[in-house]
């Protein structure tokens, strides 16, 4: 009885987290407010003279030096030069992009073909339901091969796990992401942070 209280209890704490997600607006629309905000607060953190002193190597010398960097406006004339002269730079020179996108387009394959159907039924069937959980966070550590795209491939993957499981999906979602966070880096094969940390 107090295991069904505690399972109802936890079930009812899912459907309202899903249910608040789902009254948030789209995503195009959050990243749209959310880069209107850091506009805002640049100016103002420029207009209250913030800066930030730090510690740093200097190349050329190979010394510790001090540093200092000031906020810079996104509203000022150079501010707004900058953000549509460099949009492009700043995009490209993301490091994970390339990766993510590279993995994006292979799930895509995979979702067309009918490859992610027949992985996810193989996985369903030969997985008991009382293992599952483990297998989705073991996945998440094993997809650090392709660096950070475990975040965006993997982790819908789990909630869809779950739910051909007939357990809540948010579930799955947190243990997919609990498995790439926790075990980021950790890997039984070589990753692609390894060759940089060997070095």
């Amino acid at each position: 009885m107090p295991n069904q209280k505690k399972n109802g209890f936890f079930q009812k704490f899912l459907d309202w987290v899903e249910k608040v997600g789902n009254k948030l607006p789209h995503p195009v629309t959050i990243f749209v407010i959310f880069s209107l905000l850091v506009i805002i607060i640049s100016h103002l953190a420029a207009k209250a003279g913030v800066a930030v002193e730090y510690q740093m190597i200097d190349p050329s010398t190979k010394q510790a030096k001090m540093a200092k960097v000031a906020a810079v406006s996104l509203l000022d004339p150079d501010g707004i030069r900058f953000m549509f002269s460099k949009a492009v730079s700043n995009f490209t020179g993301f490091a994970p992009l390339g990766t993510v996108l590279v993995a994006m387009l292979g799930v895509g394959v995979a979702e067309g073909t009918g490859l992610i159907q027949a992985l996810l039924r193989k996985i369903v069937l030969s997985t008991p339901k009382k293992l599952i959980t483990a297998v989705v966070v073991f996945l998440g550590v094993m997809s650090n091969i392709a660096s950070d795209a475990g975040y965006v491939v993997l982790v819908p993957l789990g909630a869809i796990i779950f739910l051909s499981f007939n357990r809540h999906p948010l579930a799955g979602l947190a243990a997919a992401f609990a498995g790439v966070s926790g075990g980021f880096s950790a890997n039984l094969l070589i990753g692609t942070l390894d060759p940089l940390l060997g070095e």
